[in-house]
């Protein structure tokens, strides 16, 4: 038997990446998922892929949307009649530069998609499904949200809001629900392209275990703090980031 076999996960921003990389785990293991992200088309394909209307549902839209949270719950719950795992994977990053730089507008969007919008979809599965029946909720923070690094700060205090929130979702909504979060570092994604294209080697040689993270390394973490081999965690943040931080305040 699958870990997921009977359990049905809702992954937003999974029709690539980390995502959907989560998705395909959670299916392989037996589980449903129902997939968002901005944009019909790659969104179908990967729900395609991940098997088809029995085991994969993909509705668009965007993540701080009210209106598509509600339909998201209201459709999963339609197809497949219940709501046991939320990865909260959506983020964006779209400024570089000093925090003291960035126009609050600019500062204001980062968080209402990187925080406000979890804990908006916390919110909706808790009141939909989990709050009777139980469930497991995992964001997806960053290693930045755990130290500073440059231009990406609005970014890294966005992915720090969430670990705290991981940490008070993870309190208030005990012992029914458990909440987790992963921290990777750099992931070979669309997202990191800018990242790494140009110095992937040079970049990966920092890193004790000499690579960078993929896809499936992010999934395998949030595929175990989903399901019931972590049953007795809560509240924490799994740092994934090949050793990275291992040298950390060594000169």
């Amino acid at each position: 038997m699958g870990r997921f076999d009977g359990k049905v996960a809702v992954i937003t921003g999974a029709s690539r990446g980390i995502g959907r990389a989560a998705a395909q785990r959670i299916a392989d293991e037996g589980g449903k998922v129902v997939i968002t992200a901005r944009k019909p088309d790659p969104l179908a394909e990967a729900a395609t892929a991940l098997g088809g209307p029995d085991t994969a549902l993909g509705i668009a839209g965007k993540a701080h949307d009210p209106d598509h949270r509600a339909e998201v719950i209201a459709q999963t719950l339609a197809t497949f009649g219940r709501i046991d795992v939320l990865v909260n994977n959506t983020g964006i990053n779209p400024v570089v530069g000093s925090v003291i730089d960035i126009d609050p507008a600019a500062m204001a969007k980062i968080y209402e998609v990187n925080v406000i919008a979890a804990a908006s979809w916390a919110a909706a599965v808790h009141q939909a499904w989990m709050k009777e029946n139980g469930g497991a909720i995992v964001n997806v923070s960053s290693l930045a949200g755990q130290h500073p690094a440059p231009g990406i700060g609005v970014y890294g205090t966005s992915k720090a809001a969430l670990i705290n929130l991981t940490q008070q979702l993870a309190f208030e909504l005990a012992p029914a629900i458990r909440v987790n979060a992963v921290a990777p570092a750099v992931v070979k994604t669309d997202f990191a392209t800018a990242l790494v294209q140009s110095n992937e080697d040079e970049l990966a040689a920092t890193y004790p275990l000499g690579r960078l993270g993929v896809p499936e390394d992010v999934a395998a973490a949030i595929a175990f703090l989903a399901s019931d081999d972590a049953s007795w965690i809560t509240g924490q943040t799994l740092t994934l980031d090949g050793g990275r931080t291992l040298s950390a305040g060594v000169s």
